[in-house]
């Protein structure tokens, strides 16, 4: 017979049953992602068979949006109740489904039996650290979230290269002549020379300036965005960090540290406002006045970290955004709500930021934060101009 609700609760149909009602899915228009169909069947086995264990397990892996609402209740009722009902068809071939999986310290998938008369067999791989790179900061548990700082320690920050005053030898005849090496290689050929020296330019990585927002409303992600900026301020020399609420605090010597709890606890030691208001207008003009400005900016990456929600004034938030823009290099605004479906920048602060940032990202998960590192070390012109 068809899959049915009675056949979740037996081992050998239970992968049969789910697999069918993905299909069934898919054929009324969701998507359903291969790590969503883990998910599902994950808690599915976590759950007694019930109609409605089925039915939420299912809204709340399954469904990604609105507009997939009322096609899964249609084929929950379709599959589930109406052949639970009747009975249903006698399927043509049954497919059975195998879970490998990438965690070495996870569990051996069984040994599939033997068997002439078994349909086709469809392995799914589930690994552990893909599926968290891709989860929002905000959904994590205590031991997801000390997976991610894991994972978030291998993150390389490098800045894009810009010219410098240095220069350096070159094997190349059409350089800028160096007298001192010319008269220097003269010596071996009797005071004649034979040969040109010349230098070129050298190059450096470009400063990056990291602002990130430890406001009340950044809550979920304030702490994870500050182990990136600990990662980045660790492995270079050239990485300078801030953190923006009510006022404007330097992290730059609290996040030298190789530790990344030492760093975090000397951090929220440091920021009176953790968890505050946010002032991102009047944070900016401290910035500009006291750093910015005076030559930290200058021919920097700036990166804000920030939902974009400010209490201040969202005209001084602009003029401040126009200073920093005539000095800094580039301009990169960080928002982790720009991930949400159907998200548009309609708060007052990060409206009237935008029109100044060269690119606009979203900051959510470790994979945004890699895509991020990307960005940084790659040497685009700015945009805003």
């Amino acid at each position: 017979m068809a899959p049915s609700l009675a056949d979740v609760g037996e081992p050998g149909a239970a992968g049969a049953a789910v697999h069918a009602f993905l299909d069934e899915l898919r054929r009324s228009g969701v998507a359903v992602p291969v790590g969503s169909a883990l998910l599902y069947a994950e808690s599915l086995a976590r759950l007694d068979p019930s109609p409605a264990s089925l039915y939420w397990a299912g809204r709340a892996t399954l469904v990604h949006g609105p507009e997939e609402l009322g096609p899964y209740d249609d084929a929950f009722s379709r599959f589930w109740l109406r052949r639970a009902a009747a009975g249903g068809e006698e399927p043509a071939e049954q497919e059975s489904i195998t879970l490998a999986t990438d965690d070495p310290e996870g569990p051996e998938p069984p040994e599939a039996d033997a068997d002439e008369d078994a349909g086709p067999e469809q392995t799914l791989r589930f690994s552990r650290t893909e599926v968290l790179r891709a989860r929002d900061f905000a959904s994590l548990d205590a031991g997801e979230q000390a997976e991610v700082n894991r994972l978030m320690a291998d993150l390389r920050l490098a800045g894009s290269l810009q010219p410098s005053r240095r220069r350096r030898p070159s094997h190349r005849t059409s350089g800028r002549p160096d007298l001192r090496r010319t008269v220097r290689a003269s010596l071996r050929t009797g005071g004649e020379p034979v040969r040109r020296m010349t230098t070129e330019t050298s190059t450096r990585p470009r400063r990056v300036v990291l602002l990130a927002d430890v406001s009340g409303s950044m809550e979920p992600y304030s702490r994870a965005l500050v182990r990136f900026a600990h990662v980045a301020v660790a492995a270079r020399a050239r990485v300078e960090a801030f953190t923006l609420g009510t006022r404007l605090t330097r992290l730059t010597r609290e996040l030298t540290t190789r530790d990344p709890d030492l760093a975090l606890e000397r951090a929220s030691a440091a920021v009176p406002d953790w968890s505050g208001g946010t002032r991102l207008g009047e944070a900016l003009r401290r910035f500009n006045d006291q750093w910015g400005v005076r030559g930290l900016a200058r021919g920097a990456v700036v990166v804000i970290l920030s939902d974009g929600w400010d209490r201040g004034e969202p005209e001084e938030l602009a003029e401040q955004m126009a200073r920093l823009g005539r000095v800094a290099h580039r301009i990169v605004w960080v928002n982790p709500l720009k991930a949400s479906p159907g998200y548009e920048p309609l708060a007052r602060g990060m409206a009237a930021a935008l029109p100044f940032v060269d690119e606009f990202v979203e900051g959510h998960s470790l994979d945004s934060l890699e895509e991020l590192a990307r960005i940084i070390a790659v040497d685009r012109p700015p945009t805003r101009r």
